[in-house]
C-alpha cells in the first residue's frame, strides 16, 4: 500500500512541476478573456433600469430571511435578537479574491486570516479566526448542516496553534449564494465549537441559468525593505561582502481561475445547480538574501569561488504552488403533493500544492554534497482530497416542520516531501518520499420538528431535535525511507518533514448523541425572547448541558435592543485526543522518541496527563439597531466570552528531570494536548450600510464595519504534580510565547469601510481596511515585534457590455502596502537584526499577509 501511495506521489509531483512551469494554462486563459472582450465591446451597454436593479439586489441584506440563530421561519437578520451578519453572491464576486476565507476576511471586520508561511502543511490548510479565538470554536455549517473539518493539525508556530478547523477555501465562492455569520455563542442551539460563533454557507439554489468566468491575475509589486543584491565579493582577509542594492520587484503569483455554475429545473418546482472552480496559483517569494556562507572552504582556507555566483534568493518564503479543482452541488425536488421535499447537497474537492522548508547549504550536515553539491531547498507536497454528501426530506406535516438528513464529510491529507534526502541513508537516498497521510470523516444524522403555537395572543414557535454524530481519524505511516536511520551519520528521516512512522499510525473513532429544545416568543409586538438547551453526551469523555437565553426589544420604529447570555462548550477533537507524531533521534548515540504523544499514551501519562475534556464558556453579549431613516442602517454589539480549560499543545518537554519520567517509554522528550487555559474576550462590533439614490448619477451603497476585540489568558494550569517535582512550571508548559500569540497574535481592532456605485453600465466597487496592531510575540517581552497598523485599499471596475457579458479589472492591496519588515522593527528599538530576519522579512502573523499589490481582470458570462 505505501508503494502504490509513493508512486501516485512522485507521479502527481511530476505532472504538478509540469503544470507549474508551463504557460499553456495561462496563455489559454488570457486568449479566452481577450477573444470575449473583442466580442463585448461593440455590443450596446445596459441603461440605467438595469443598473438600478442589479444595484436593488444589493443594496440592503439585513432584510433577507436569516436560517442562522434561530429555527423560526420568516425571521429576517434585521429581527434576529442577536447579531448576524450577511454577506450577498455580488459582494463575494465582487473582491476580486479567489480563496473564501481570504474574502471573508476583507468583508468581516471579525475575521482573521493571516497567511502564514514555512509552516508545514498550515501553508495549505491556513486556519482563519472569529473574534481572535482559535479555529476551531467557531462552527461552519453548509445549508445549516455542520461542516466536517480538515485532517489537519495545526502543530507550528501560526495562528490556531494545536487546533483543527474548517478548511473554508475548499468551498468555491461562485457556489456561495450568501454567507451568514452569526456573532454569538450558540452551543446550545448547534451543538459543539459554537463559542466564538456560527459562519453557515447558504449554496445557490437557482433553477436556471448558466454562467462561465475566467479571472487572471499576478502580483506586481516592490518588496518593501527587502533589498537585492547588488554584488558579491571576497576580501582580502577572505571575508564574504555583500553588497545590498535597491528594494526588490516581484512579478509572480500568476493565477488562473476558471469557474462555472448552473442549474436547471426539477419538475415543476424542484432545482438542481451545480458550480465548479479550478484555480491554478503559481508561488509567490518575498525571502531576503541569504547572507551566510553557503559552500565549505577549500583545503587552503579560502572562500569556495561558487559563492560569488550562487543565487542568494535561496528560500521559498510566500504562498505555496497550488492546483485546485472544487465542486459543488444544490437540490430540491417536491415529493408530490404533500408538502415535503427531498433535498441533497454535496461536494468534491482535489487540492495539490507544494510548499518551501529551510534550505539546506551545502556545508550543512544535513546534507549530502554527492546528491545536491549546491545545496537544496526541500519542499514539503500536499495533496488535499475532500468530499462530502448530504440528503433529507424536510415538510410541513398537520402545522409541523419537520426535518430529517444525513450528513457525510471526509478529508484526506497527504503528505510527500520532493527535493530533499534522508542524511541517514547518503548518497543512496531517495530525494521524494511518501510521508504519510491523515484522514477526518464525520457522519451526522439530524432530525428536527417545529411549529408556532398560539397562546392567546403570544405566539410562540416551538422547534427540538436530535443529533447523532459518529467521526473517525486516521493516521497512515510514510514509507520506510522518510522515518528509518540509516547506516550513514546524519539525521533520519526524509529532511524538512519526516514521515509518520509506524507508530505514530493510528485508527480511532467516537460518536455522540445531544437532544435540544428551543422556544422562540413574541411576549408583545415589540418584545421577543428566545430560549435553548441542549444536552450532549460523548462516548470518550462524557456530556454536558447547556442553555440560552436572548431577547429583542423594539423602542420604537427606528430603534431596537438586543442581548444574550449562554453557556457553551467545545469538544475536544478527535485529531487532538489520536494525534501521535513520532520521530527517532540519537541522543549521545542511543536512540530514542520524541514527539507529539496522545494524551492518554503512556509517554504523556508518564508526564502527569490527564487526558482531554471540554472546553466550557459563558458568554454575554448586547447591542442596539438604529435605522433613522430609510437605507441606513447601524447595529452595535458588545460581547464578553470566558473560555475555561481550553485545549492547548504543551511546549516540548525536554531535560534530566524528563528523561528519568519517561524511562521505560522508550522517549526521552514529548509535548500533548492538555486543557491547560482559561481565558476572557471582550469587545465591541459596529456595523453600518447607507444606500444612496443619486438620480442620474445612479445609485450608491455604502457599507463600514469596526472590530475591537481583546483576548486575555487569565490563568494557566499548574503543571501536574509529577513536572512540578522535576522543576518543569507554567512557563515551561506553556509558554509565554504562546500565550502572548493568543491574546495579540490578531488585530485588536479592524476597521473596513467601501462602497459600490452603480452608473449605467459601469460598476466601480471601493473598499479599505485598516488593520490595527498586532505583535509577533518572542520568548521575552524584548524579543516580541509589535506589526503597526496598516491601511489595505481593493478597487475594481466593471463594465456590463451586453445582455451576456461583464468584464472587470481590479487590484487588491492598491497601493502595494507591506507589513514592517522585521528589521525595521527590531532596529525602532534598539535592537539588531539576526539571520533569519533578514531572509524572513515578514511576519507570519500580517492579518494581510505580505504579498503586496495584486493586479487582475476577469470575464463573466451569464445566459
Amino acid at each position: 500500500m505505501q508503494e502504490v501511495h509513493r508512486q501516485n506521489h512522485c507521479e502527481r509531483s511530476r505532472r504538478w512541476r509540469m503544470v507549474s512551469t508551463s504557460g499553456q494554462t495561462v496563455g489559454l486563459a488570457m486568449g479566452l478573456a481577450i477573444g470575449l472582450a473583442m466580442i463585448a465591446f461593440p455590443a450596446a451597454a445596459q441603461d440605467s433600469a438595469d443598473t438600478d436593479e442589479r444595484a436593488a439586489e444589493n443594496a440592503d441584506t439585513t432584510d433577507r430571511i436569516a436560517v442562522t440563530g434561530t429555527r423560526r421561519r420568516g425571521r429576517t437578520a434585521a429581527d434576529s435578537n442577536v447579531p448576524i451578519d450577511t454577506i450577498s453572491a455580488d459582494e463575494i464576486i465582487s473582491t476580486g479574491m479567489t480563496e473564501t476565507a481570504e474574502i471573508m476576511s476583507r468583508l468581516l471586520p471579525s475575521f482573521n486570516f493571516p497567511r502564514s508561511s514555512i509552516t508545514d502543511g498550515t501553508d495549505q490548510v491556513r486556519p482563519a479566526q472569529l473574534r481572535g479565538l482559535a479555529p476551531d470554536q467557531t462552527l461552519v455549517l453548509v445549508n445549516g448542516k455542520r461542516r466536517h473539518t480538515s485532517a489537519l493539525v495545526n502543530l507550528n508556530g501560526s495562528v490556531g496553534r494545536g487546533s483543527t478547523a474548517v478548511d473554508f477555501n475548499l468551498i468555491p465562492p461562485n457556489a456561495i449564494e450568501r454567507i451568514e455569520v452569526l456573532r454569538d455563542g450558540a452551543a446550545a442551539q448547534y451543538g459543539s465549537d459554537a463559542i466564538a460563533g456560527v459562519i453557515n454557507i447558504v449554496l445557490r439554489d437557482q433553477p436556471g441559468g448558466f454562467g462561465v468566468s475566467a479571472i487572471y491575475g499576478q502580483n506586481h509589486t516592490s518588496v518593501d525593505g527587502v533589498p537585492r543584491v547588488a554584488n558579491v565579493a571576497i576580501s582580502p582577509l577572505e571575508e564574504l561582502k555583500i553588497e545590498k542594492g535597491k528594494d526588490r520587484t516581484a512579478n509572480d503569483g500568476e493565477t488562473v481561475t476558471l469557474r462555472a455554475d448552473g442549474g436547471f429545473a426539477l419538475g415543476s418546482e424542484g432545482f438542481f445547480h451545480a458550480s465548479g472552480q479550478f484555480r491554478s496559483s503559481n508561488p509567490t517569494n518575498r525571502a531576503g538574501f541569504d547572507p551566510r556562507e553557503q559552500f565549505p572552504r577549500l583545503d587552503d582556507g579560502s572562500l569556495d569561488p561558487r559563492e560569488l555566483t550562487f543565487n542568494r534568493i535561496n528560500h521559498r518564503f510566500g504562498d505555496p504552488n497550488v492546483e485546485e479543482l472544487s465542486l459543488f452541488y444544490n437540490a430540491g425536488l417536491p415529493l408530490g403533493n404533500g408538502g415535503f421535499e427531498l433535498y441533497s447537497f454535496g461536494s468534491y474537492a482535489d487540492r495539490e500544492g507544494d510548499a518551501g522548508g529551510f534550505y539546506r547549504r551545502a556545508l550543512d550536515a544535513r546534507n549530502v554534497p554527492e546528491i545536491y553539491p549546491e545545496g537544496f531547498l526541500p519542499l514539503i507536497t500536499t495533496d488535499t482530497r475532500d468530499k462530502s454528501a448530504a440528503i433529507g426530506v424536510r415538510g410541513d406535516l398537520s402545522d409541523w416542520f419537520l426535518d430529517f438528513s444525513l450528513t457525510y464529510g471526509e478529508n484526506d491529507l497527504e503528505f510527500g516531501v520532493d527535493n530533499t534526502l534522508n542524511a541517514s541513508l547518503g548518497p543512496t537516498s531517495p530525494t521524494t518520499f511518501f510521508a504519510g497521510s491523515l484522514k477526518n470523516d464525520q457522519l451526522v444524522f439530524n432530525a428536527d420538528a417545529s411549529r408556532l403555537f398560539q397562546f392567546g395572543n403570544t405566539p410562540v414557535n416551538i422547534a427540538t431535535g436530535v443529533e447523532y454524530r459518529d467521526e473517525g481519524y486516521e493516521i497512515e505511516a510514510g514509507e520506510r525511507a522518510s522515518y528509518i536511520d540509516g547506516p550513514f551519520p546524519g539525521a533520519a528521516g526524509s529532511q524538512v518533514f519526516p514521515g509518520f512512522t509506524p507508530e505514530s499510525a493510528i485508527s480511532q473513532s467516537r460518536d455522540s448523541a445531544s437532544i435540544y429544545a428551543e422556544a422562540d416568543a413574541d411576549l408583545t409586538t415589540d418584545f421577543n425572547m428566545t430560549a435553548a438547551l441542549r444536552f450532549e453526551d460523548y462516548s470518550d469523555f462524557g456530556s454536558t448541558l447547556n442553555g440560552k437565553l436572548a431577547g429583542r426589544y423594539r423602542i420604537n420604529d427606528s430603534v431596537a435592543i438586543r442581548a444574550s447570555g449562554s453557556t457553551g462548550f467545545r469538544a475536544p477533537s478527535l485529531a487532538q485526543q489520536t494525534f501521535t507524531s513520532v520521530a527517532t533521534v540519537f541522543v549521545d548515540s542511543v536512540p530514542t522518541e520524541t514527539g507529539t504523544f496522545r494524551p492518554d499514551s503512556q509517554v504523556a501519562q508518564a508526564l502527569g496527563s490527564p487526558g482531554l475534556q471540554e472546553e466550557e464558556s459563558v458568554s454575554f453579549s448586547a447591542g442596539f439597531v438604529f435605522t433613522p431613516m430609510p437605507g441606513l442602517n447601524l447595529t452595535a454589539d458588545f460581547f464578553h466570552i470566558k473560555i475555561d480549560d481550553r485545549i492547548v499543545l504543551s511546549e516540548n518537554l525536554s531535560g534530566p528531570g524528563i528523561e528519568r519520567l519517561l524511562e521505560g517509554t522508550g522517549a526521552n522528550r514529548a509535548r500533548f494536548f492538555l486543557n491547560g487555559i482559561d481565558s476572557k474576550t471582550r469587545g465591541v462590533d459596529l456595523v453600518g450600510s447607507y444606500d444612496l439614490e443619486l438620480n442620474e448619477w445612479g445609485r450608491l451603497n455604502l457599507a463600514g464595519g469596526f472590530n475591537y476585540t481583546d483576548n486575555e489568558v487569565t490563568s494557566v494550569i499548574d503543571p501536574p504534580e509529577e513536572l512540578a517535582q522535576v522543576g518543569v512550571t507554567e512557563d515551561n508548559l506553556f509558554s509565554r510565547r504562546e500565550r502572548k500569540r493568543f491574546e495579540e497574535g490578531a488585530p485588536k481592532t479592524k476597521f473596513n469601510v467601501g462602497g459600490t456605485w452603480y452608473y449605467n453600465a459601469f460598476t466601480v466597487n471601493l473598499m479599505t481596511t485598516r488593520f490595527g496592531d498586532t505583535v509577533d510575540a518572542g520568548t521575552d517581552k524584548a524579543n516580541d515585534q509589535k506589526l503597526p497598523a496598516k491601511w489595505i485599499t481593493d478597487l475594481e471596475v466593471s463594465y456590463q457590455a451586453n445582455d451576456t457579458m461583464s468584464l472587470s479589472l481590479g487590484a487588491n492591496n492598491v497601493f502595494d502596502v507591506y507589513p514592517d519588515t522585521s528589521r525595521e522593527i527590531l532596529e525602532s528599538t534598539g535592537r539588531s537584526a539576526g539571520t533569519f530576519d533578514l531572509i524572513f522579512p515578514y511576519s507570519g502573523f500580517s492579518p494581510f499577509g505580505f504579498n503586496g499589490r495584486y493586479i487582475y481582470t476577469r470575464v463573466d458570462l451569464r445566459f
